[in-house]
């Protein structure tokens, strides 16, 4: 009988204790400022790659959004930058010279949250393909990055297959130069792989040891970038805000 009357008390006790604990970490994630429960996306037809990526979390707002294709593009093709039924892109979408990617500028004082990027791409026979992705932006992500605002040139050596510093803010009109200390050589290019399309300014050539490949940051923004030869371990941020 005691036995018994042990194991029903124990059960009591396994039971109240997941209903308390598990309320609090349900309240705690209800918490959280960013929501990061991605849903799968939809790629339209001839879709090759997207920036910002799907699911990424950005520590600011990207300068803009940029989808790729391996099919030339025409109007009416466009982007929408959505968050609570709001457009939070500026002006109007546009097709690159080659047709084979479209952007769109975002706000640059879009608040924090998810954002999901509604899309029709348009072939030159006038059929239409929509698709979409989520992204992120987390501005509290910024307080991890080195801070050099203020600071007219900024180096970032390539050594031991990294970029160091990784992640720096930096203010508009910083000339940002990247030097070569490994024995391989690196490029400097922008996202995404192997597109390169987010910021074309930001695609280096070759870079030798010894060999170094500047780029001036004008507009404020999260400028995402790797090395094209090291793409899956060799990558780095930048972000360019007002100096305080």
């Amino acid at each position: 009988m005691n036995k018994v009357l042990f194991i029903g008390l124990a059960a009591v006790l396994l039971i109240g204790g997941f209903l308390v604990f598990g309320k609090d970490r349900t309240v705690e994630m209800e918490n959280t400022p960013i929501e990061r429960d991605f849903s799968n996306p939809k790629k339209s037809a001839h879709y090759e790659s997207n920036t910002p990526a799907h699911g990424s979390v950005l520590a600011g707002v990207p300068i803009n959004v940029v989808i790729d294709f391996n099919f030339d593009l025409a109007k009416p093709s466009e982007i929408k930058i959505l968050k609570d039924g709001t457009d939070y892109g500026v002006e109007e979408t546009i097709i690159d010279d080659n047709k084979l990617a479209m952007r769109r500028a975002m706000k640059t004082d879009a608040p924090d949250g998810v954002y999901k990027v509604e899309y029709k791409a348009c072939w030159p026979d006038g059929s239409c393909h929509d698709g979409y992705f989520q992204f992120a932006v987390d501005r509290s992500l910024a307080g991890a990055f080195e801070d050099l605002r203020g600071t007219p040139e900024v180096t970032i050596r390539m050594r031991d297959i990294l970029f160091n510093p990784r992640d720096v803010k930096i203010s508009p009109g910083t000339k940002v130069t990247w030097e070569n200390d490994d024995e391989v050589e690196h490029y400097v290019n922008t996202e995404t792989h192997p597109a390169h399309t987010y910021f074309q300014d930001q695609n280096s050539r070759a870079i030798k040891k010894g060999e170094n490949f500047s780029v001036v940051f004008d507009k404020p923004g999260a400028y995402p970038y790797h090395c094209s030869a090291h793409a899956s371990v060799m990558t780095g941020n930048i972000l360019v805000e007002d100096s305080l």
